[in-house]
C-alpha cells in the first residue's frame, strides 16, 4: 500500500486533499496509506529537514508540500521522491524548483500561484472600489515576496498610483503597518501573500476595520473575518487539485513529466457589512462581479 504525506497544518485544506484524494478513488487504511505533518513554520530550512528525511525514510511514494520553505526543504533533502508543491510566492524556474512549466525535469511538480497580473488586478478592485485614490500600501513579506511586490508596484505605478512598502516578517510586524500606512497618506491597502500574512488573517482584517483602512487581500478568508475584499484562489480548490498529481503519479507518472499548474479557480468575495462600517460605497461594477457578498 503506498503512503502518501501532506505537509500542510491548516485542518481545512487537509480536510479539503483528503477529499479530493476520495473522489479520486483512495481512502486512508484501505488502498493509500496517508501521513499528515504540520508544517514547522519558520524560514529556516534546516527546521524543515527532518520532516523530509523523516517520510523519505518512510518509504513516502509522493510528498504534497505547502509552503515554500518546505518545499525548498524537500528540494535539498527529497532525493528522488516525487514531490507536490503547492506554493503561492514563488516562481518555480527562478526558485530552481524546475527547468521550465511544461517540463518541470527533476523530483518536483505541482500548483504555483505565480501570476503578476494578480497584483494588477486587485489594484484595480481597490481603484474601482473606492473611486479617488493616489496612494496604496502594499503588505508584504520581504524575503520571499519580490515578484508579487514587483508586479503589483509595478500594477499601481501603470495606474498612476504611489506606493507605501510594508514589509513584515513575522507577526509582532502586523502593529506598525496601520500606523505606518496612515502616516504615508495610503487610502487603501493591498495585502500579498505570506504564510505570516496566512496565518493571521483575522487579526489583519480586525485591525483593517479599526484602522477604516479599505484593504484587499489574496485570501477570501480575509474578507469572510471583516477585510473588505479579498480576490484570489480558492485554497480548499488548490489542495484537491493536488490530489490529482498525486492520483497521477501513484499510477505511474513522473513527476518530471508532469507540467506544472496554475490554481483553477479564482473567487472575488466582498465584504458589504465592513463597507458600511468604514464609509465605503461598493459600486454595482463590483458587486456585479462578485462570487460571494456577506453582508
Amino acid at each position: 500500500m503506498p503512503t502518501v504525506a501532506l505537509i500542510a497544518s491548516a485542518p481545512e485544506l487537509r480536510q479539503a486533499f483528503l477529499d479530493g484524494l476520495r473522489d479520486l478513488g483512495y481512502t486512508d487504511g484501505q488502498n493509500v496509506r496517508i501521513e499528515l505533518r504540520d508544517n514547522p513554520g519558520g524560514f529556516d530550512v534546516a527546521k524543515h529537514a527532518p520532516v523530509i528525511d523523516e517520510l523519505r525514510r518512510s518509504g513516502a511514494a509522493v510528498i504534497v508540500a505547502a509552503g515554500p520553505i518546505p518545499l525548498a526543504a524537500a528540494l535539498q533533502r527529497a532525493g528522488d521522491t516525487p514531490v507536490v508543491g503547492i506554493d503561492l510566492e514563488s516562481d518555480p524556474v527562478a526558485a530552481g524548483f524546475a527547468k521550465s512549466l511544461a517540463r518541470p525535469g527533476g523530483n518536483i511538480t505541482g500548483l504555483f500561484l505565480d501570476l503578476p497580473e494578480l497584483g494588477g488586478k486587485q489594484i484595480q478592485l481597490l481603484r474601482e472600489s473606492l473611486g479617488r485614490v493616489n496612494r496604496v500600501a502594499i503588505v508584504w513579506d520581504n524575503r520571499i515576496g519580490q515578484p508579487q511586490y514587483r508586479a503589483t508596484t509595478a500594477a499601481a505605478g501603470a495606474a498612476g498610483l504611489s506606493t507605501t512598502s510594508l514589509p513584515v516578517r513575522q507577526p509582532a510586524d502586523l502593529d506598525h503597518i496601520f500606523p505606518a500606512a496612515t502616516r504615508s497618506g495610503a487610502q487603501g491597502m493591498v495585502i500579498l501573500t505570506a504564510p505570516v500574512i496566512f496565518q493571521n488573517g483575522a487579526r489583519l482584517a480586525a485591525m483593517a476595520l479599526r484602522a477604516r483602512m479599505p484593504s484587499i487581500s489574496i485570501f477570501t478568508a480575509f474578507a469572510e473575518a471583516g477585510g473588505l475584499i479579498a480576490y484570489g484562489p480558492d485554497f480548499p480548490s488548490i489542495f484537491r487539485q493536488a490530489a490529482g498529481y498525486v492520483e497521477r503519479i501513484l499510477k505511474g507518472a513522473r513527476s518530471a513529466d508532469l507540467p506544472i499548474e496554475r490554481p483553477a479557480k479564482f473567487e472575488l468575495v466582498v465584504n458589504l457589512k465592513t463597507a458600511k462600517a468604514i464609509g465605503v460605497a461598493i459600486p454595482n461594477t463590483i458587486l456585479l462581479r462578485t462570487d460571494r457578498v456577506i453582508q
